[in-house]
């Protein structure tokens, strides 16, 4: 199925086609959201991670090696590649948001320079490349992020990264709400189920975003 009748929510059930998509590499961002080494580390007890179990698997087999090759592809066409990871400056985690100082999954003490909180190091950064560092969900939301872009010139920002339900959808609502054309790359993503995945992935495509996948967003640049 393609990206412009996939993911279709109530709302555009019966809209029409979007029209095709460009992308310029000079005025394009990829952002890719999270993809931290502490989400791949075994939960606390062995029942947990048996839970986790698929989203490991989707994280080793799919959304690591797909955004490895996006990446590279991104790099290779001159595109500005961006990485967002939560950590926090203070020790004590004091400056995190609200959110993330709530108790239960969401609850994430992470100082900015423990090695579980770095990129996952198969992606890992290269060169100049920018790396956010946010105590919130979105990587908009009180970061420099909106004005690194604009000051780049970017108009077109493609997002990748965990969780789909969480951080990506509210950085994508976010980057929509600053003008930003914004394209998500499922195949790039996960959710800790794949239910919350699509469920998420219908209700953000078209209005905050476009959802593809990465062949597709490939053929995108001019």
């Amino acid at each position: 199925m393609s990206w412009k009748t996939a993911h279709r929510s109530f709302y555009y059930a019966n809209a029409e086609e979007p029209e095709d998509i460009r992308l310029d590499p000079k005025t394009t961002a990829l952002l890719v959201i999270d993809l931290q080494e502490t989400y791949m580390e075994d939960k606390d007890t062995p029942e947990e991670t048996a839970r986790w179990q698929p989203f490991y698997d989707r994280m080793r087999k799919t959304v690591i090696p797909n955004n490895a090759r996006l990446i590279a592809e991104c790099r290779a066409r001159g595109v500005e590649v961006i990485f967002a990871r939560i950590a926090c400056m203070k020790l004590d985690g004091r400056d995190r948001s609200l959110s993330q100082k709530k108790p239960g999954f969401n609850y994430l003490l992470l100082p900015k320079d423990r090695p579980d909180g770095q990129v996952i190091k198969e992606i890992a950064p290269q060169d100049d490349e920018i790396t956010i560092i946010k105590t919130t969900d979105s990587a908009l939301t009180g970061t420099n992020l909106r004005l690194v872009l604009h000051n780049m010139g970017i108009k077109d920002v493609i997002c990748s990264g965990i969780f789909t339900d969480q951080c990506v959808a509210s950085t994508v609502r976010s980057l929509a709400d600053e003008s930003f054309g914004v394209v998500v790359v499922e195949d790039c993503c996960a959710a800790a189920t794949m239910e919350l995945h699509n469920h998420e992935l219908d209700i953000i495509n078209m209005i905050y975003c476009h959802v593809v996948h990465l062949d597709e967003v490939l053929e995108f640049f001019d």
